[in-house]
């Protein structure tokens, strides 16, 4: 973070100091609310949870070398204590963005932003410093720790901005007003909480109404409700997809021996050859939204097709592949699943396949509402369709739901089954697996499917990136 004095964050969020000897003391680390990341000169802000009560840490993160402690009541070491700390933490953010001279970049969408955002900053980041988004951090918590990460010397900042309801977005970019704005798609994620998909685009065209008059909204051109959001905005508007009107475009794509995405960038400024690191058709609209960002902030084609071919992975679980040593290859892409995911992991599993035996190791998709039924059965026949050799279904009345999708598509009734848990997958996959089969393991973050791939990969070589 930029260097602060405590006096002056107590002014910026409203709060009154207790047990400060010296108010002009800085915080020049960052600000964090994990005990265990304290670092010197970092300041602590102090959640209250539902198992965990970060004011009882107060003295230990202090010891740590905190210099404050942001809490809702007194703890006793130094503190600035305000009514809301998620308030005040959000306040901070905004105070310290607007002191930045850094160019704000937001994206939201139904599927893939957190691999578009680890795009967007592995490209910014060869042009200049960048601070991006860790993970999935993208609530109204996880937002400003990462705005408040910034230095002096950060040039862009990439902020993915998540939605659960009509006026989450706005809220954020009221903390970290964006001068560009991406919205990738509208898709079903999360549909159960909406109610549908034109609801959907209504919240996530929250963020190009924000946008000043001198930023740029740059738009899905494939997809009609992320398209349709032009009106919505002062900002000029840059497309990106396959569309021949498409400002930043895919032409000839097509995929590697190893299921790889390669096609031509074309921007305004030129034309450039890419061939990607990651796995997947689905993932050239990733990176045309991540070009398409780099174009409007003056990189040429050359830098951004060279710095897409050389971006790999950076946040754990999504479409992570390791071989083993028996040459079993392993798919760990268990961090979250929704029918739009769902239907992109299963085309690249069965393209990485490529005459090799392919396995679907499938959880439930959450938060889709009155849908849940169909989605799941729609996923089920998809993996048929597609030739997965087999599903495995794992879990309870959602995962049954796709095992039948995948029974009732198939001629022998032995394209899929269905297992009670995580650890039932496991016995099933050691007892089955042979050399050259692919294993794709992918659910809502709840199914904690995540453990299935890890248990696969015990007992042999740490494995190699099969990139």
């Amino acid at each position: 973070m930029i260097a602060l004095s405590l006096a002056e964050i107590a002014s910026v969020v409203g709060g009154q100091t207790y047990d400060i000897p010296d108010e002009q003391a800085r915080v020049t680390g960052p600000v964090v609310i994990d005990s265990r990341k304290v670092e010197a000169g970092s300041l602590f802000a102090a959640f209250a949870g539902e198992r965990v009560d970060g004011h009882d840490y107060a003295a230990d993160v202090i010891a740590a070398g905190a210099v404050a402690v942001l809490a809702a009541r007194p703890v006793g070491v130094p503190a600035i204590v305000v009514e809301d700390v998620q308030a005040a933490l959000g306040a901070l953010a905004r105070h310290v963005v607007a002191r930045l001279g850094a160019t704000l970049v937001a994206l939201t969408g139904s599927a893939g932003k957190t691999s578009t955002k680890d795009l967007i900053a592995q490209v910014l980041r060869r042009s200049a410093p960048t601070i991006f988004t860790p993970g999935s951090f993208n609530n109204e918590i996880g937002l400003p720790l990462t705005a408040l990460s910034a230095t002096d010397e950060t040039k862009f900042l990439v902020l993915e901005m998540g939605a659960r309801g009509k006026g989450h977005i706005r809220y954020l970019t009221g903390l970290t007003p964006p001068k560009v704005g991406l919205v990738l798609n509208v898709g079903t994620a999360h549909i159960g909480e909406f109610g549908g998909r034109e609801q959907i685009a209504e919240a996530k065209g929250e963020l190009v109404e924000a946008l000043p008059a001198d930023g740029t909204a740059i738009l899905n051109a494939d997809d009609p409700l992320v398209r349709a959001m032009s009106s919505r905005t002062k900002a000029k508007v840059l497309l990106f997809g396959e569309a021949a009107e498409a400002d930043v475009r895919a032409e000839n794509v097509r995929l590697t021996e190893n299921g790889q995405p390669a096609f031509s960038l074309h921007t305004p400024t030129g034309c450039s050859e890419v061939t990607l690191r990651l796995y997947g058709e689905h993932h050239v609209s990733n990176a045309l939204a991540a070009a398409a960002v780099a174009h409007d902030l003056g990189m040429s084609v050359e830098e951004i097709a060279l710095a897409l071919s050389e971006a790999g992975t950076l946040s754990r679980w999504r479409m992570e592949v390791t071989e083993r040593s028996d040459g079993v290859t392993i798919v760990n892409d268990a961090y979250n699943a929704n029918p739009e995911s769902m239907r992109a992991a299963l085309r690249a599993l069965v393209a990485m396949g490529r005459g090799r035996r392919t396995w679907a190791v499938l959880g439930h998709m959450a938060e889709l509402g009155d849908e849940s039924l169909a989605e799941h059965d729609a996923v089920g026949r998809l993996a048929v369709r597609l030739n997965v050799s087999k599903l495995v279904a794992v879990g309870g009345r959602e995962a049954s739901w796709l095992q039948l999708g995948a029974y009732n598509e198939g001629s022998w009734g032995e394209e899929s089954v269905h297992v009670s848990d995580a650890q039932a997958a496991v016995d099933l996959l050691r007892s089955e697996l042979r050399p050259g089969d692919v294993v794709l393991v992918k659910a809502s973050r709840s199914v904690g499917l995540e453990s299935v791939a890890q248990a696969l990969l015990e007992g042999f070589e740490s494995g190699v990136d099969a990139r």
